[in-house]
């Protein structure tokens, strides 16, 4: 039997340095610096491609890619050790060459992409080179993909896309869009969409706007118009009527990154929580002397580490079995946690630091702003809690007596017949 909870000391070690060049070299990006995606800002090239270089001397780019596209084959185990330091700073991911929604796009072109595309789009994503773009969500459509309208139709060699897509994130920044759209409209549900790759510079693509969410230093959410978007039949990635299943390819691996960077933003609340009652007096004591206080960084203490071994649990899991499918419970529930780790520890933090917790000299209103987006993206929370629930009775099977199994008055009549007692009725009896 193998049961472990320590971490190899030569990762230790990886993970000692990571820690303080994100403490001291990576975490002050964050205050000078816009969007992490913006990699043409000249101020990015001259701050940030000098850390990357660091990054990549010590052998820590890209980390989540395996040995055949020239990463370290580390496993989600020892990714989610390195996230969760990563997720202390918004440049972190990009600093390690690990920065969403680059990641999942590179995924699914190393698994779904021709060698062409692959050539043309997935090597220079991996380098950060350039950016992209996962333009699936609607207006209309919201968390339900099989109402999505956006279709795309093969006119001779080329497909022409016509719809509209809701919170392309990056879009702004991006070199191409991976576009979900309807392409056999009398398939089944499932079947019924096709991704394509779409250079942003196409004409037809129109961003009819960029969203935000509070605390964001650059909205770039895009709201897209794809106005009769041609592109090349070539651009289909992977077979016609299959995006559901590249999707679920992406997606599974993205959500389980989102909360391993999670558990460092809710450290990071946590650290400054501490700091501050520890250093504020009130009442003639600390804060931290105050019971009610004390309860708040128990709870959110406890909150964290129970939220982190789910993450690792399900990490290792994902590297056990090599398939997401079967782990597909173990991350939605991830998913479902994540959103309620950070808004709780985030909030609890805002309080204790008083009127100061709410302005923007402090991160937590972003805090829990980001909290509701993790809720909601990817897939609402609800929909993950059904996946949990479906997936859990699985192992179940129905009573077929009109008393189950575990009825007590069952139980105790079957023991007794073990253990070769006499049944209640029957000591009733003899005792009259």
């Amino acid at each position: 039997m193998s049961w472990d909870f320590e971490t190899d000391p030569a990762f230790q070690e990886r993970l000692d340095w990571v820690a303080r060049f994100v403490r001291e070299e990576v975490e002050p990006l964050d205050h000078v610096l816009g969007s992490q995606w913006n990699i043409h800002d000249p101020e990015f090239v001259r701050l940030v491609r000098p850390l990357q270089a660091t990054v990549r001397r010590e052998g820590l780019w890209a980390c989540h890619l395996g040995p055949e596209l020239g990463g370290q084959g580390y496993g989600q185990v020892k990714l989610g050790l390195l996230n969760e330091i990563l997720g202390r700073s918004r440049f972190g991911p990009v600093v390690f060459g690990t920065q969403a929604p680059d990641t999942g796009n590179a995924e699914i072109l190393a698994h779904f992409g021709t060698p062409a595309q692959k050539e043309r789009w997935m090597a220079p994503l991996l380098e950060n080179e350039i950016v992209s773009c996962f333009s699936m969500t609607e207006p209309q459509g919201g968390a339900d993909p099989l109402i999505f309208t956006t279709k795309a139709r093969l006119d001779g060699d080329e497909w022409v896309i016509s719809g509209e897509k809701w919170f392309s994130s990056n879009a702004r920044f991006a070199d191409f869009l991976i576009v979900m759209a309807v392409t056999e409209p009398d398939a089944r549900a499932h079947e019924r969409m096709s991704m394509l790759i779409v250079p942003t510079a196409t004409p037809g693509v129109e961003i009819v706007r960029d969203v935000g969410w509070y605390g964001e230093s650059v909205h770039a959410h895009a709201y897209i118009r794809y106005d009769d978007v041609r592109v090349p039949a070539a651009n289909l990635l992977g077979a016609r009527g299959q995006a559901f299943a590249i999707a679920q390819t992406r997606l599974g691996g993205g959500r389980i990154h989102h909360a391993m960077r999670t558990i460092g933003e809710a450290r990071k609340a946590f650290d400054m929580m501490a700091e501050r009652v520890l250093s504020r007096v009130t009442k003639g004591e600390r804060l931290a002397d105050k019971q009610m206080v004390q309860e708040k960084i128990a709870d959110s203490w406890i909150e964290i580490e129970q939220f982190r071994l789910l993450v690792l649990r399900t990490a290792w899991l994902i590297d056990k079995h090599n398939d997401y499918r079967r782990v597909r419970r173990d991350i939605a529930a991830v998913k479902a946690a994540m959103p309620r780790l950070l808004h709780d520890v985030a909030a609890r933090a805002l309080h204790l630091h008083g009127s100061l917790g709410l302005t923007h000299e402090m991160p937590f209103m972003a805090q829990v702003a980001t909290s509701f987006m993790l809720g909601l993206a990817d897939g609402p929370t609800e929909v993950h809690k059904v996946t949990v629930a479906r997936e859990t009775l699985k192992a179940y099977a129905p009573a077929d007596d009109l008393f189950p199994a575990y009825h007590l008055p069952r139980q105790e009549a079957a023991a007794r017949a073990r253990f070769g007692m006499r049944a209640l009725d029957e000591m009733v009896q003899a005792d009259g």
